[in-house]
């Protein structure tokens, strides 16, 4: 198993905390989020990753190299990060995964290691971690999910009072299901209008065309989506990372 971590964006609203230093690398209880993500990554068995930058791309390559020089570390470049989401992102890793199963994180959660224990012991071959005890409104990705705790959609779109929960952006991806979707993001990427798009579309769009995704529930581990100064905050007062 692999990990994949998506690290290309700007951080735009946590500013200007991010002026000068890439959103991962920020601190955390004296560890930056990265720091911790690896770390957790390292314990639970992979040692595998490839980081997807953009963004002040060079900072975060020297840290990882200095601070972890015993890692697999593969770095790809999205060159328009800045015109870009997480779709476009995501495609770039495709040759260094797609024959495999893997662990996609966003860069600027901080979560609890026993979120990924879970995930990776799962039964589900597809699987989304899902915080069901959540206050839902525009921002998040919502999901809505079957009888059978498969999942049927997964955007911020969806209306709160639909869903479920919200994916924290950690999930798990079987290698049979890799390669179909790193088709689906393939053909998505082909057309600028969807550039913008988050990695969940092409998820639904899988969903659509039979796959299987189901929702594995974390409810009342710890995680904060770095995403806002109160996000940070947040996350500085919590200390079960």
């Amino acid at each position: 198993m692999k990990a994949i971590i998506l690290a290309a964006g700007v951080g735009s609203r946590i500013r200007p905390l991010t002026d000068n230093c890439p959103k991962c690398l920020l601190k955390i209880g004296g560890n930056t989020i990265l720091e911790m993500m690896i770390s957790h990554i390292q314990d639970c068995g992979i040692n595998e990753i490839i980081f997807v930058l953009g963004y002040l791309q060079e900072q975060i390559k020297d840290y990882v190299k200095t601070k972890f020089p015993d890692l697999n570390a593969y770095f790809v470049t999205n060159e328009k990060y800045a015109e870009t989401n997480t779709g476009f992102s995501l495609l770039l890793a495709k040759d260094f995964v797609e024959n495999s199963d893997f662990i996609k994180f966003d860069a600027d959660v901080v979560f609890n290691k026993e979120i990924l224990k879970k995930l990776i012991e799962c039964p589900y071959e597809n699987a989304l971690c899902i915080d069901k005890n959540i206050h839902l409104d525009a921002e998040e990705i919502k999901i809505i999910i079957d009888d059978k705790n498969k999942i049927l959609k997964a955007s911020k779109t969806i209306d709160p009072k639909k869903a479920v929960g919200e994916s924290i952006g950690i999930e798990k991806i079987g290698k049979n299901t890799a390669k179909l979707l790193f088709q689906e993001l393939e053909i998505m990427m082909k057309d600028k209008k969807n550039h913008q798009e988050y990695y969940e579309a092409a998820y639904e769009r899988r969903i659509e065309k039979g796959e299987s995704f189901h929702a594995l529930d974390i409810t009342g581990l710890d995680w904060v989506e770095i995403d806002t100064k109160e996000d940070f905050e947040l996350a500085k007062n919590i200390q079960k990372f």
